[in-house]
């Protein structure tokens, strides 16, 4: 919000305070002032003058010769080359001995022989921002009214000599987008009264209401919707004391009623429009939510395409506006129009902020709803630019405002206690001192008893909702820099991880350490890419995003692995084929569809492999990376954490995998056997859809693991008796799981059998074709002392028994 100095003095009085001097303090009380600026690039010895006479260059077609009067003892000859120069025209005149803002210094010169005694300035040479300037302005010399005093300095005249601060403010501020809020601020800050504009209307003719009627469908989306009804306007450009005010704040005038519902804008905050009565189907107003397929033609032209929840103002046959956003061009003022409805409501700054966004179409009016105007302004707004309107072009205001309200505004009252307001502050402010803070501030505050204050809040404030922010007011009001230090006291407790954020690092360090990179894919995918891999939520449905990027990033992923194939596949087309990944976050679940409840979030690790295991040298050849290689990673992690034992791989044909080369993974916690994930070769099909070679793929849920996890180590001491080794081969069937009789061999052997290793698994021609060979090494161990021969044939025959027992050959 850009507030000129020079107009906020209109509303407070400013003696004493300097504008940098008033940014000082604005800022120290909590509204940050980015910069302030000088309107006056320097425009010293340039006046006003009178062009008595212009003559054609007797050399130069282009050229003009104006004898021009600046209110000196002599007139002054200035040749001059803009095209709309003329006798009778009161121009900006810079003499002898200026220097304009580009640096230009003005000298008596002569143009094709004849003297030029100065320049006439067009309004770029002047230093004004010519893209705030109305057309008529941008072109050529800048013709100044005709009551302007001959003479006169320019800076004077287009009120120069002012500083603008540039309001950087806060969501939460939005009182501050106005004139009138600024000056409550600055009066707050500087103890004096803020002047509020006059609100007396001359008001004539029949009643509004016989020529113009509103109607609200749309409840919940405006409150308030007033109008009044202006007729026998005159369209023409504004006086320059208000183009002035609009082009210190940063907005280009056009013309005298665009101009007019423009300052008020500024001035209260509260956004208006004009609408060309006489182009409304019967003077109805009509405010709704837009139909589907509905289109409406904007004041800028573009034909925009309405959702139904976008609000619309109508005449009961035809969109007319968007409400809050932008005007129609079938309803827009123009030269032509006679009569006028004039608009201010209260509409949702919700409903508004999501049209204004989805059309792209952002204005000075949604910015400033769609942070929620003040209600009790609609009213005043409505009257003050109604007067100023009939006093800029002439017309009549008729009788009485047409409104329709569907919910009343009423003050939030807070209470404040004096010694909850010490106590947060760490002050040791007075009743009384409080009071006077909250009447600065414009606060309606009564102690309704000893040491609380029941407080109304304006509704100008719409940001104060609860005492902690009258304590913050309080405290901007007293002053930051007068609140005591204060130590911090109280038992003090160090850092530490948790036990999940532990283990995540943990995992991450392993993982990284055994030469995987860490990967950081979108959590956004596209609804076919979570059905791929529905392992770790078979029954869960992905999260819709409301509005999102595109198609591709639409829904929240259920799986990592879909994320992690199109990074490797990004790397094989950059030629680096060898990829080995992980990353570790999370994936979101719903049963819902309709998200009547939260998503599930689950914590997740996922490994990736491809390429080859190890690059070829002189003395060794390059390996593929297989199944076994990311199944040797995650026993690293569990054998790391120490749950290694709790684990089992069962061969499995999860979707998206590989029917033979794959496995489910099942953890034993404390309360039961649970899915931990799934680990195998990607499907063939989908390898060869994302352009892969022979892809292994790992997913866990990671919070069983955290559960089961313990960080305590338990210590052993080293063995004092020898272990006896025993190897046996074991003639199985081809489809038999190895592991099952590995389990039963620790199950038999119990304590004494310290380690199970499989060195051998065989098929061929000497063995039949359905079985296969199994070689076994068995490791004994007593750890109070050596085993006899007679013990460890006894404790080994019951093993091999308990083998065959199962279905196992021994094989000789």
């Amino acid at each position: 919000m850009n507030v000129s100095y020079k107009w906020l003095s209109e509303y407070i009085d400013l003696t004493g305070a300097t504008a940098q001097q008033l940014a000082e303090r604005i800022t120290r009380a909590g509204i940050e002032i980015d910069h302030v600026e000088s309107r006056n690039p320097g425009l010293d010895n340039i006046v006003v003058g009178y062009v008595t006479a212009r003559e054609k260059h007797p050399d130069a077609d282009k050229l003009n010769v104006c004898t021009v009067d600046v209110g000196a003892a002599d007139m002054l000859q200035i040749v001059c080359g803009a095209k709309n120069v003329d006798a009778g025209q009161k121009v900006p005149v810079a003499t002898i001995g200026a220097v304009m803002p580009d640096g230009m210094k003005i000298k008596r010169a002569k143009l094709r022989g004849v003297e030029s005694q100065g320049m006439i300035c067009s309004a770029k040479e002047l230093g004004l921002n010519d893209k705030l300037l109305p057309k008529e302005m941008q072109e050529g010399i800048l013709v100044l009214p005709a009551d302007v005093q001959l003479g006169t300095p320019i800076a004077e005249v287009l009120e120069l000599n002012d500083h603008v601060l540039e309001f950087d403010l806060t969501p939460n501020r939005s009182d501050c987008l106005s004139m009138l809020g600024a000056a409550y601020e600055v009066g707050a800050i500087l103890d004096r009264p803020v002047k509020l504009p006059n609100e007396m209307i001359e008001e004539a003719g029949a009643p509004a209401s016989d020529h113009i009627s509103v109607e609200i469908a749309a409840t919940e989306a405006c409150s308030r919707y007033a109008a009044r009804y202006i007729t026998g306007v005159k369209i023409a450009s504004s006086p320059l004391w208000l183009q002035n005010r609009l082009l210190a704040a940063g907005v280009r005038p056009i013309n005298n009623i665009v101009d007019a519902t423009n300052f008020v804008m500024l001035e209260y905050g509260q956004p208006l429009h004009a609408f060309d009565a006489d182009q409304l189907s019967n003077g109805h107003i009509e405010v709704r939510m837009a139909r589907a397929g509905e289109t409406i033609v904007t004041l800028d032209g573009q034909e925009r395409k309405l959702d139904p929840q976008m609000l619309l103002i109508t005449d009961g046959v035809k969109p007319v506006a968007l409400a809050g956003v932008m005007g129609g061009e079938n309803s827009e003022v123009t030269e032509s129009t006679v009569n006028i409805l004039l608009e201010s409501a209260k509409f949702d700054g919700g409903v508004v902020r999501k049209a204004s966004r989805q059309l792209g179409l952002r204005s000075e009016a949604s910015l400033r709803i769609e942070k929620e105007v003040n209600p009790e302004a609609v009213l005043p707004a409505l009257n003050r630019a109604a007067e100023l309107i009939r006093q800029l072009t002439g017309g009549t205001v008729a009788a009485g405002i047409v409104e329709k309200v569907t919910a009343q505004h009423t003050r939030q009252s807070i209470q404040l206690s004096v010694e909850k307001t010490n106590r947060m502050l760490g002050t040791s402010l007075t009743a009384a001192e409080i009071h006077s803070i909250l009447r600065r501030l414009g606060f309606e505050g009564n102690e309704a008893e000893s040491g609380v204050f029941e407080v109304q809040i304006p509704a100008r404030r719409g940001d104060i909702t609860l005492a902690v922010d009258l304590i913050e007011e309080v405290a901007r009001m007293y002053g930051y820099d007068n609140i005591p230090t204060t130590p911090i006291e109280g038992a003090t407790t160090p850092g530490h991880l948790t036990k999940s954020q532990r283990i995540r690092r943990e995992i991450r360090r392993l993982l990284a350490g055994g030469g995987l990179h860490e990967a950081i894919t979108y959590s956004f995918t596209h609804p076919q890419e979570t059905e791929l891999f529905p392992t770790l939520s078979p029954n869960a449905k992905a999260v819709k995003l409301a509005m999102p990027m595109s198609e591709d990033r639409s829904v929240l992923r259920t799986s990592f692995i879909p994320g992690l194939l199109d990074t490797a596949g990004y790397n094989r087309n950059r030629k680096n084929e060898d990829v080995q990944l992980f990353e570790v976050g999370s994936i979101y679940v719903t049963d819902n569809a309709a998200l009547a409840e939260l998503p599930e979030e689950k914590s997740v690790l996922a490994v990736l492999m491809t390429g080859k295991r190890r690059t070829p040298q002189w003395n060794i050849q390059a390996e593929q990376v297989d199944f076994y290689d990311i199944k040797g990673a995650l026993d690293s992690l569990f054998s790391h954490l120490g749950i290694i034992g709790r684990v089992r791989y069962a061969a499995d044909r999860p979707a998206g995998f590989h029917p033979g080369r794959s496995a489910s993974i099942y953890l034993q916690s404390d309360s039961g056997e649970v899915l931990l994930g799934t680990i195998g070769q990607i499907h063939p099909d989908l390898q060869r859809s994302k352009d892969l070679g022979e892809t292994y793929v790992a997913e866990i849920l990671l919070q069983p693991v955290i559960d089961t996890t313990s960080f305590a180590i338990e210590y052993q001491v080293l063995p004092r008796f020898p272990a006896v080794e025993r190897d046996i081969a074991l003639v199985l069937d081809r489809q038999a799981e190895v592991g099952h009789f590995v389990n039963t061999a620790k199950e038999t052997a119990e304590a004494w059998l310290e380690s199970v290793r499989v060195f051998d698994v065989y098929t061929g021609d000497r063995i039949a074709a359905d079985k296969k060979s199994v070689a076994i090494s068995l490791v004994y161990r007593n750890p109070e002392q050596t085993f006899t021969d007679e013990e460890i044939t006894a404790l080994h025959g019951k093993v091999v028994a308990a083998l065959e027992a199962q279905g196992a050959e021994l094989r000789k």
